[in-house]
């Protein structure tokens, strides 16, 4: 049976104040309908629930007085029903208030020095203690037991290392992770065995969600589990953080991860309205937030806008663009459905090297090959066989199992088709400095020097550091035996940081070298300001053109039109509309032209 949330849905958030508890409910549900949302996430229970809780470990909110019925949450399932719009519960049990912390002591944080952890009056619990692991199943239970909801979401599902605040608190050490951990605890993330208690600490997780998600199927198996990449419809939360470093894919990046791992699995974008926790009542930009929505959509998730309180209390800025995209997926649902990614080419996401990744990340995407991103604790569980290339950015050693498609390596990085001798590295600016290769290529982060076998084709030779000021002594440069590029069958390895180099410096001969070995481009005149992702769907090869034209530096500006260009098709395409113009795009010996493109534009092709 084909559930509901496999096919595209369109998710609208209301993280409700305790004094939103009398809100207008037909008013809200007016305000979704309008949006384009068919799925309202509504705050149910946990730190506050917004219906008469019988629980004693459940606070009921008190401004539920405001409502003659006095339950929230009946009023809106009942009034969204009629609608036919879905009702999704927000939980978040990751506080409890002072009185339930005193009577459950094993329930809390309790830090390396035995302290709790305590915001804003309430105090954190762990997962491995029995509210999670126990008392949770008993909340989900009676809001089952009382409404038909269509499904639940989990916030602040974690050890709580780091508060609202962003003050780290350590590990904790309950009494339940003392009984549960195999070794002593360490203190915190510069503690000997961290490592070791991060596993620890996902595998908890990992084993509360299945739990979770196995008792919700049990109970009611149309309620999907809105979590981590092994629930029901797997969550990435698109936002901003005042003092981060803007990552202008992070989005398709994140969806791209999770759409790879399990392609037909549902992802939920849910994208912050606002510009970041301590400034919940200022709108994010909309440029901005019109590239979580279109990111999302692109590679396949379905979209959800997230707001404090209800419309009528934070009218944001970013809601007018955030509901054009979402009535756009909502008018081409069938476009949507069912949407796969379609590359031929993977980029392993490093665990090691986040420079060398978004560094070749930009180098793909800049001349138009389509990829997908595949997390490094993920490749044993995909089968690669779907892809002609594989991109490793500076893994150390990776084995690929019987994978036998092409491979382009670089840094650190070691596979078995490719056995080099590892002679020396060079990794500080100071030892790097002045290296170059041959035709005047220079090296920026880390080289490897190796022997490579004697039948691979080596290239782009290191040459030797010399001086390079005053320019009456900047000469000296002889080649050496040590490769730059190294091919050997269908690997290609570059012992360098070539990713990190481009993402660092931006010089194109880094980005060239590097794609001109893994090929694969879109056929198109169109500029590298436009990304092209394609994926297959229900209703044929789909191809989104996004406009990037307006990433800038920490911020998203208005996009400039960009074309008409022409674009390749498929060989077997013989009908091509583009959505957002709304034109049929007559195919001529393989080409279409594409019409000028503003924020995006989506080619259906069949």
């Amino acid at each position: 049976m084909r559930l509901w949330w496999q096919d595209p849905f369109r998710m609208f958030q209301t993280n409700l104040r305790e004094i939103d508890a009398g809100l207008d409910v037909e008013s809200v549900l007016d305000y979704l309908e309008e949006f384009g949302a068919d799925t309202w996430l509504l705050s149910v229970g946990g730190i506050l629930s917004n219906y008469p809780t019988d629980l004693e470990f459940q606070t009921r909110n008190p401004y539920l007085a405001e409502r003659p019925s006095g339950d929230l949450v009946g009023d809106a399932v009942k009034a969204a029903a009629r609608r036919g719009i879905r009702v999704m519960g927000r939980m978040d049990f990751s506080k409890i208030d002072h009185r339930r912390a005193e009577a459950h002591p094993d329930w809390c944080f309790v830090g390396s020095s035995g302290a709790r952890q305590v915001y804003n009056g309430l105090t954190s619990v762990c997962p491995s203690g029995d509210y999670y692991q126990a008392k949770l199943f008993e909340v989900l239970d009676e809001v089952l037991d009382r409404y038909p909801l269509d499904g639940f979401f989990c916030n602040w599902m974690s050890f709580n290392e780091v508060d609202y605040s962003r003050v780290y608190h350590g590990v904790c050490h309950c009494v339940a992770c003392q009984e549960r951990y195999d070794g002593v605890l360490p203190d915190d993330r510069d503690s000997p065995g961290y490592a070791d208690w991060q596993r620890f600490s996902k595998e908890v997780l990992a084993d509360l969600t299945g739990r979770i998600r196995d008792h919700l199927a049990a109970r009611r198996p149309e309620a999907p589990l809105v979590l981590g990449d092994q629930a029901d419809i797997v969550f990435h939360e698109a936002n901003n953080a005042v003092g981060r470093r803007l990552w202008h894919h992070r989005t398709s990046e994140s969806v791209s991860a999770a759409k790879t791992f399990r392609p037909t699995v549902p992802v939920l974008t849910n994208s912050v309205g606002f510009v970041d926790m301590p400034y919940r009542i200022a709108s994010e930009d909309p440029h901005h937030f019109a590239q979580y929505l279109v990111q999302a959509i692109a590679r396949g998730a379905n979209p959800s806008t997230y707001i404090m309180g209800t419309p009528a209390t934070t009218p944001y800025a970013c809601l007018d663009v955030a509901s054009h995209i979402t009535r756009f997926h909502r008018d081409h649902a069938e476009v949507y459905r069912d949407l796969v990614p379609a590359a031929q080419t993977l980029l392993v996401r490093s665990e090691r090297s986040r420079a060398e990744f978004e560094g070749l990340y930009l180098a793909l995407l800049q001349r138009h090959v389509p990829f997908d991103v595949l997390p490094e604790h993920r490749l044993a569980d995909v089968d690669l066989s779907r892809y002609q290339v594989v991109v490793l950015p500076d893994l150390g050693p990776v084995d690929l199992g019987t994978y036998d498609g092409a491979v382009v390596a670089t840094g650190t990085t070691t596979v078995p088709a490719l056995s080099v001798r590892p002679l020396a590295r060079y990794e500080t600016e100071a030892e790097t400095r002045s290296l170059h290769l041959e035709g005047g290529v220079p090296v920026f982060g880390t080289f490897e020097v190796i022997e490579a076998p004697s039948d691979a084709e080596v290239a782009l030779r290191a040459l030797s550091r010399a001086p390079y000021g005053p320019p009456e002594k900047c000469y000296g440069h002889v080649p050496l035996d040590h490769p730059g590029m190294v091919k050997h069958g269908n690997v290609v390895l570059f012992p360098w940081t070539i990713g990190r180099a481009y993402r660092e410096v931006g010089l194109s001969v880094h980005r060239d070298l590097f794609v001109d070995q893994v090929g694969g481009a879109m056929e198109t005149d169109l500029p590298e300001q436009v990304e092209i992702v394609i994926g297959r769907s229900a209703a044929g090869f789909v191809v989104h053109l996004l406009n990037r034209s307006g990433d800038g530096d920490q911020r998203f500006a208005p996009p400039v039109r960009i074309g008409p260009g022409r674009l390749r098709v498929p060989a077997e395409v013989r009908e091509v509309r583009a959505l957002v113009a709304e034109e049929d795009l007559p195919v001529s010996d393989g080409w279409v032209q594409v019409p000028e493109i503003g924020l995006f534009d989506v080619l259906v092709c069949v």
